[in-house]
């Protein structure tokens, strides 16, 4: 599933990433700040789910999703906005907007509007068997796992599983749960501001604090307590 989250905020964008993320990591993301940098992702990429503030700076995001309708008449489109518009809504309508969230988001909300994705979200791309090893990842993540825990999780072999994982996935079952886990290490860095580094640490299933921050900074090239301070400054 191809998403693209459309905002001039950027912690609005990273934060609606980060949640989505967490209830759907197959998915694939492309963000924007503007509709120029949104049209030109359109045009390299199928988008199969659109996330679009309504107010930006140049062309709104009801104007872009209207030419997103027009390029793709498969794509569902949600609006996310501040204001309580009649009007707005009207032509929320005209392009076909399946649903509405309204600012901030509330990850409650969020999930109940992509309930109907649940169900379905690995089926397009992968196997049942990666399908279920996903999930499990996505539900376990925290805790100290293996690839012979999932694939007794799944009955699979683990060799078999293996080979299978990095054929359909394109990552090793190792390098996917690190991924994984850094992102939601990054989604706790913003949300959970009360949380010191440990906290976060244990929370997305690293061992340690001192591994948890020497892989971050390696991945994502500053430590987590920069990554904090950015985010934090971005909204102020």
């Amino acid at each position: 599933m191809n998403v693209l989250l459309l905002d001039d905020e950027p912690l609005e964008l990273e934060q609606l990433e980060y949640l989505l993320l967490s209830e759907f990591p197959s998915w694939k993301f492309f963000k924007a700040s503007d509709a120029s940098q949104a049209h030109s992702i359109n045009l390299n990429h199928e988008i199969d789910l659109a996330f679009l503030d309504i107010n930006l700076p140049g062309k709104s995001g009801l104007e872009f999703g209207e030419e997103l309708r027009q390029s793709n008449n498969d794509v569902e489109i949600i609006m996310v906005t501040a204001c309580q518009d009649f009007s707005y809504a009207q032509q929320s309508i005209r392009i076909g907007v399946v649903d509405y969230l309204t600012k901030p988001v509330i990850e409650s909300e969020l999930i109940k509007i992509l309930s109907k994705y649940k169900e379905h979200q690995f089926s397009q791309n992968y196997s049942s068997l990666i399908q279920c090893t996903l999930k499990a990842i996505q539900e376990k993540f925290a805790e100290k796992i293996s690839l012979s825990d999932i694939a007794s999780e799944v009955h699979a072999n683990p060799t078999y599983l293996s080979r299978k994982f990095h054929e359909e996935v394109g990552l090793s079952f190792s390098a996917y749960l690190i991924q994984y886990r850094i992102h939601m290490a990054k989604r706790s860095l913003i949300t959970n501001l009360n949380w010191t580094i440990a906290d976060v640490a244990e929370n997305s299933g690293f061992s340690s604090q001192n591994y948890f921050s020497t892989l971050f900074r390696k991945i994502e090239g500053l430590s987590p307590t920069e990554f904090r301070e950015n985010e934090k400054s971005k909204s102020q």
